[in-house]
């Protein structure tokens, strides 16, 4: 998927693109890899994330960024609740804001509460600009979903946020610690 954009910069139409051939790619996992749920969500992550970089390439916004404004667009949150609800490290999120800022498609303010912690508020223009990415994003979710038969998409998608927002909702503690991509 990618966005086909009009003179003024506004989605005009989403277009499908498959990155790969059909006839390339095997319906099932290598026998050795067969059980692997690690191996299977992160190359499903993997090509999402790419995916969805390609649908959004003109829009401005990456889809950690999006998530970071459709997250706040929610409520009000402070930056360490933001990482904390997403999943991404305090790093990784202050780069994001700092981008989103300078796009001005977000502020951080002072919580009235507590003026060392910020609360991050979208802008007008940024809260547009979701609203504006939902069929970009209901597009991709749609064109990956269609290849499950239509009865088993509404269970997988449960069962998926079940583990995200459950059993695998936050790293085990680890002597290793392992790096977060994306």
């Amino acid at each position: 998927m990618f966005l086909r954009r009009s003179g003024l910069g506004m989605v005009s139409e989403i277009v499908s693109i498959s990155a790969t051939n059909a006839s390339e790619v095997s319906p099932a996992p290598p026998e050795a890899l067969a059980g692997d749920l690690c191996w299977m969500l992160s190359r499903t992550s993997h090509s999402l994330t790419t995916e969805l970089t390609a649908a959004l390439e003109g829009s401005g916004l990456s889809p950690r960024s999006h998530q970071v404004l459709a997250t706040a667009l929610t409520g009000e949150h402070t930056q360490t609740e933001l990482a904390s609800i997403i999943g991404i490290d305090k790093t990784t999120m202050m780069v994001t804001l700092d981008e989103l800022e300078r796009a001005g498609l977000a502020e951080r303010l002072p919580l009235k509460t507590d003026r060392r912690a910020r609360v991050i508020r979208v802008t007008r223009a940024g809260g547009k600009l979701v609203r504006d990415l939902e069929a970009v994003f209901d597009g991709v979710r749609e064109d990956i979903l269609r290849v499950l038969p239509r009865d088993e998409r509404e269970i997988f998608l449960r069962s998926l946020a079940r583990l995200a927002c459950g059993r695998l909702a936050a790293p085990v503690p680890c002597g290793h610690p392992v790096r977060r991509h994306g």
